[in-house]
């Protein structure tokens, strides 16, 4: 039972989550509070261009974060996969989680040390280095997929992120009132730093020292060939009834270093569902990044409070999305329930777009109730593609695709944000919305392709 519970990637996924949410609070402030003061010193006697001038030195630090994380987790996130194939799961986590402790680590001292906000830049170097999000998300998923069935895996995969939606739910409503109780000191976030490193540390050690990841070779994934199979002639099995059958001895063909070659229906299926997540990932992604900056001016104007309900309303719908894929994914297929994902976020980003009031803002995440059954779903579908012993290399080539797509478009939605504050913010929303609506296509193509195979199967001989 001990044993059973060490397998559980929750624990990892919540400490994980708690530091981040926690750091992320924390990060803004600061940017806030530093580019506030450059603000007032350089208009003093402009108070709405201080407002624009906060905004685009906010937006232009992350917009300048996304790109670092972009390009410099590539080789180590893909040596990481290699190795994760191979069977160094935990690594694949491990090493990413070194990073994030390091950034963590790296915003306490410019609080304690008022060093400047540009050395935050260093800790995002630091942490991309390690693997960052894309090696160790991948990693989680890698590890799901492999104690996982194919039929329950959509699931699997959304209970972990559910369990990464209640640890940003418990991090986001508590940052707010964790800050408070230094914002009046000398240098306000001390505490929320602290914590950051120490959840996160606890995370890194829980991973290296008591997770159990099952053993890829244990779990092949998509089945046995024919070619995999031989009648074995000399041995036979009685059933009940007296007659005698030949058994039938299966094993896996070749190592797990060489997965079974792709067949083009499983290329095309891959490419499309490789579009559609990176459609969905860049309309959610974009929303997020500009959502940082949109809720802390007017008319919003959001104090540190009202951030932590803000992002505790985002990580709820982690819970909804759950419970949403445990209703459905009996009665429905899994590209339908990517579809209802899809319109629920796509919804609820085009009234957010109108957002003028802090009660609208609720209506509209209120919408969004099943958005994130999107991505484990289209994670399934993908898993199911490939072998086991590639689902490392799968699944951080999503992760990488995802970056790629953020270093593109992240500086052309910050520049549109800023060409747009004065007469409609919430433009860039609309335009997140449009490209999330768009990933129904090509999973709809998925959808059409693999009915239509199942359709034209022979019918085995009796």
């Amino acid at each position: 039972m001990c044993r059973r519970l060490r397998t559980f990637l929750q624990p990892v996924v919540m400490f994980a989550q708690v530091g981040s949410t926690i750091y992320e609070t924390g990060l803004l402030m600061l940017l806030k509070e530093r580019y506030n003061s450059t603000a007032n010193s350089s208009f003093s006697n402009a108070s709405h261009s201080e407002e624009d001038e906060q905004q685009k030195a906010i937006s232009n630090f992350y917009m300048i974060s996304n790109i670092i994380l972009g390009v410099s987790p590539v080789l180590t996130a893909l040596c990481l996969a290699r190795l994760g194939d191979k069977g160094y799961r935990k690594l694949q986590v491990c090493l990413p989680l070194v990073g994030y402790l390091l950034s963590r680590v790296m915003l306490l001292l410019v609080i304690l040390f008022e060093w400047p906000v540009q050395v935050m830049f260093g800790a995002v170097i630091l942490q991309g280095l390690s693997g960052s999000y894309c090696a160790y998300w991948a990693g989680v998923m890698a590890i799901t997929a492999d104690q996982s069935t194919e039929k329950l895996r959509a699931v699997q995969m959304e209970s972990v992120q559910v369990a990464y939606g209640v640890a940003g739910l418990i991090g986001s409503m508590t940052s707010g009132y964790i800050y408070n109780l230094d914002a009046n000191r000398q240098h306000p976030g001390v505490i929320l730093a602290v914590l950051s490193s120490t959840f996160t540390l606890l995370s890194l050690i829980y991973s290296t020292f008591l997770l159990k990841t099952q053993s890829i070779e244990k779990s092949p994934s998509n089945g046995l060939t024919q070619e995999n199979c031989t009648i074995n002639q000399n041995s036979e099995i009685s059933d009940d009834m007296g007659d005698s059958v030949p058994s039938i001895d299966c094993k896996v063909v070749g190592d797990k270093d060489q997965p079974a070659p792709l067949n083009s229906f499983q290329q095309i299926n891959i490419v499309l569902l490789f579009i559609a997540a990176v459609l969905y990932d860049t309309g959610d992604g974009q929303f997020m990044n500009i959502r940082a900056s949109f809720v802390v001016k007017e008319p919003l104007n959001w104090n540190v409070k009202l951030i932590g309900y803000g992002n505790a309303a985002n990580f709820a719908i982690y819970f909804t999305s759950f419970l949403g894929v445990c209703a459905f994914h009996r009665c429905l297929s899994d590209a339908f329930m990517v579809g209802i994902g899809i319109l629920s976020f796509a919804s609820g980003l085009l009234l957010m777009a109108f957002v003028t009031k802090t009660y609208m803002y609720f209506v509209a995440r209120a919408l969004n109730l099943f958005a994130l059954m999107t991505m484990p779903t289209i994670r399934s579908m993908l898993s199911k593609q490939v072998d086991a012993s590639s689902y490392g290399k799968i699944f951080v080539l999503l992760e990488l695709s995802f970056t790629l797509a953020s270093v593109i478009t992240s500086p052309i939605f910050t520049k549109i944000y800023q060409a747009t504050l004065d007469w409609f913010a919430g433009f860039c929303f609309i335009l997140s919305s449009i490209l999330s609506f768009l990933a129904i296509i090509p999973v709809g193509v998925v959808a059409y392709r693999t009915r239509q195979q199942q359709g034209y199967e022979p019918i085995p001989s009796s």
